[in-house]
């Protein structure tokens, strides 16, 4: 599959302003960056920095002021999607070395808080079957409100009140697995089918000796995922993180498909 990008968005800001910029596709196994171009307005300053677990790469910026930017990509994607049922946990004392921070708790994620809070519900299941079960439940009974939350909620808050956008669907599923010792982490990626189309965040989960793509919200399939990088959680990947004021004007975000 093919995956045509395109972002544009306009940031006013009174004077320069430093400036922490992720939005390029990363190259990866099952994604190939076919075409990438990105313009943007001038700046005093701009370096390219590789991002977390060395997934994709951050810029780090130095505006003259209002931050105006373009972003083309186009990517193949040929990532398989498995049967999450099928696959199986790895035991934390097995694990690579790399993986083991995702078992942690994090800024939006606390594990044993969430956990706590959602009961025995899935006591039962282990590895992937219990990861897909807590998709669909997390599916089937929250609520998709783009005005249920804000920068501050944490997987705690999205469980209490059943409602959230992707971050939040991917901070509860991240929650759940790392307390079901399952390493989990959030990604930052694009997809097709996005409603309303934005960046779009899922989880990624540790199984079977890889990283696998699960998208409670239901919008995006592992083989229809663009991924731009991944953290701990939200605090790790936004696309734009600015230590000055500055006001939105405009953003869009246009993900089409083609064979």
């Amino acid at each position: 599959m093919i995956l045509n990008i395109d972002v544009k968005f306009d940031y006013r800001m009174t004077q320069s302003t430093d400036v922490i910029m992720q939005i390029q596709a990363a190259e990866l196994v099952g994604q190939k960056v076919i075409e990438d171009t990105i313009e943007m307005s001038d700046v005093d300053a701009i370096k390219h920095v590789p991002a977390e677990s060395g997934i994709g790469q951050r810029m780090l910026l130095r505006t003259k002021g209002d931050l105006i930017c373009s972003y083309h990509a186009k990517i193949a994607v040929t990532r398989p999607v498995h049967a999450l049922e099928t696959l199986n946990a790895t035991p934390p004392h097995q694990l690579p070395g790399d993986a083991v921070r995702y078992l942690m708790p994090s800024r939006y994620c606390l594990p044993d808080d969430v956990d706590a809070q959602v009961g025995t519900i899935f006591n039962d299941l282990s590895g992937g079957a219990r990861i897909a079960a807590i998709s669909s439940w997390i599916y089937d009974t929250f609520q998709y409100d783009i005005a249920a939350s804000n920068a501050g909620t944490s997987a705690i808050d999205s469980v209490k009140s059943h409602r959230g956008v992707c971050r939040d669907y991917a901070h509860v599923l991240i929650s759940l697995a790392r307390a079901a010792a399952i390493p989990a982490r959030f990604a930052s990626v694009y997809a097709p089918n996005v409603t309303p189309q934005d960046f779009h965040a899922v989880a990624e989960v540790y199984l079977d000796g890889a990283w696998h793509f699960v998208d409670a919200t239901g919008m995006a399939r592992a083989d229809q995922i663009v991924c731009i990088g991944v953290g701990m959680d939200a605090a790790e990947v936004s696309f734009l993180s600015s230590f000055g004021l500055m006001d939105l004007h405009s953003q869009t975000v246009q993900v089409t498909a083609s064979a």
